[in-house]
């Protein structure tokens, strides 16, 4: 009966240390790892091409809206907010432009990177007469998506036809900037320019 008594004590200690020793080596969140964080569903960046822009932000309405709902179309994608002067300054060059060529496949699109409400605030003054996306953290994944780094607003990426990037632009659009992108447009549209030549032409702008 001893020996049975001594051989329980000894299998019940060396079933310790080795609870012990399985502590002391494994670290306290090894057992229940971080979750990894959600993927955003509002943006779907399309890995099979790096140049390529796709994603999803909801519109004044609410509504979903893909990019590829104006594919077929050349794109200005501007990226603005209510609080910031240089991207109210560009509105109405922007509202003209689209005037001007909204029967030449082209189309401007607004991303705020800002409150839906004062977004939606800001649309009543300011008649936008192309369609405005909105988000927040969202709309600044969206625009990293494209590959370039988010760095301030405004912010501006000139797509082709087929959703490729052809030029990020940071800072405020002007005249100039946007006489040379139609020109480029019209290139392509017009098979004068492929995408490299297109790239080209506008590393300047």
């Amino acid at each position: 009966m001893s020996k049975i008594i001594g051989l329980t004590i000894a299998l019940v200690a060396i079933g310790a240390a080795g609870f012990l020793l399985n502590a002391y080596l494994t670290p306290d969140d090894a057992a229940t790892p971080e979750p990894e964080p959600a993927a955003s569903s509002a943006v779907i960046a399309n890995s099979a091409d790096e140049n390529r822009i796709a994603f999803s932000l909801p519109d004044l309405d609410g509504q979903i809206r893909e990019f590829s709902d104006w594919d077929g179309k050349a794109r200005l994608v501007n990226f603005w907010a209510t609080w910031c002067a240089p991207c109210r300054r560009e509105i109405p060059l922007l509202k003209q432009t689209q005037t001007n060529h909204a029967d030449d496949n082209f189309q401007v699109i607004g991303i705020a990177v800002d409150f839906p409400e004062q977004v939606a605030a800001y649309a009543e003054e300011a008649g936008f007469n192309y369609p405005i996306l909105v988000g927040q953290e969202d709309a600044m994944a969206a625009a990293e998506a494209s590959g370039v780094e988010f760095i301030g607003m405004p912010f501006t990426l000139v797509v082709s036809p087929d959703g490729v990037l052809l030029k990020a632009h940071m800072g405020e659009i002007v005249e100039s900037h946007i006489e040379k992108i139609i020109g480029v447009f019209s290139a392509l549209e017009s098979g004068a320019m492929d995408l490299p030549a297109a790239r080209e032409a506008l590393r300047e702008l």
